[in-house]
């Protein structure tokens, strides 16, 4: 469509934006549903934050996708928040309401129905995490809602362990799922775990950018062929971990792409209220 007058405006607010996707996912989608909005990546500096969300309000855009290190900090600066965005404690959606901005979460759900599109349920099956952060959080906890019986939670010594940890209790008190926290230092208890498990995720964001040559497993090993590998990296399409889990022939080996169009679908309802022609897009 044509950009006239009466378009609409959704934006990536994140740092960095240059390799995301998300623009060509969503200006299709919208052409395809013949939806008169457009979608633009804004790199935004985290000191700039609070401007970039006040533009939301002022452009008066449908809203945004917030992306990595804004999932958290972004909280404080919107007038509500959605009771699974509240529950995990954090955001990767803004919708605009007139004027008032409500986070929500989708990450979560576009995990699962990724591993769904690959043939992978998570109904009665254990699962190893590394990583609670932006994404690894709500992983989690959609995980735990989806029938996960056994949930083992890696995270490295720094300021995001706290939240690991406060995550396995939410999983813990308000779930069926029997969550438990390790620290990701402890390899011998990783690579037990690991064995253990019938689907590892990572979600810590190693394997893209700077960190494209570095995996927390390098071992084939560690891994078994009845298991899934998913790594939440969807840039660049076989990471590192990716290649490490195909030699040792696993069952399943998703990256992130998957994810990233299913939360984007969930998204794009929120802004449009429309459905996003999946079947139709490619990234």
């Amino acid at each position: 469509m044509e950009i006239d007058g009466h378009t609409k405006l959704v934006g990536l607010i994140a740092h960095p934006a240059g390799h995301s996707k998300s623009p060509a996912m969503h200006n299709a989608a919208f052409d395809l549903d013949n939806i008169n909005a457009r979608f633009l990546a804004f790199d935004v500096e985290p000191d700039q934050l609070p401007a970039a969300v006040n533009a939301l309000r002022a452009f008066k855009m449908l809203g945004a996708s917030v992306s990595m290190p804004f999932k958290q900090a972004i909280i404080p600066l919107l007038d509500h928040l959605d009771k699974t965005a509240e529950l995990v404690g954090a955001v990767n959606t803004v919708v605009n309401h007139d004027g008032e901005l409500t986070g929500y979460t989708t990450d979560g759900i576009g995990f699962v129905e990724a591993l769904k599109d690959d043939g992978v349920h998570l109904t009665g099956q254990t699962m190893t995490l590394a990583g609670v952060g932006g994404a690894g959080t709500p992983i989690a906890i959609q995980a735990a809602l989806s029938g996960l019986t056994t949930l083992n939670v890696f995270n490295i010594n720094d300021p995001s362990v706290a939240n690991a940890k406060k995550i396995v209790q939410i999983i813990n008190d308000q779930t069926d799922c029997h969550a438990t926290f390790y620290p990701l230092e402890d390899r011998d208890q990783f690579k037990q775990k690991l064995s253990e498990s019938d689907v590892y995720t990572d979600a810590t964001g190693l394997g893209m950018g700077k960190l494209v040559d570095q995996t927390l497993v390098d071992d084939p090993s560690w891994f078994h062929r009845d298991m899934t590998v998913f790594d939440t990296v969807y840039a660049p399409s076989v990471t590192k971990l990716m290649g490490v889990a195909n030699q040792a022939h696993v069952a399943h080996v998703i990256n992130g792409q998957g994810m990233l169009l299913n939360q984007g679908a969930a998204a794009f309802k929120l802004w449009t209220g429309q459905t996003m022609p999946l079947k139709d897009m490619v990234l």
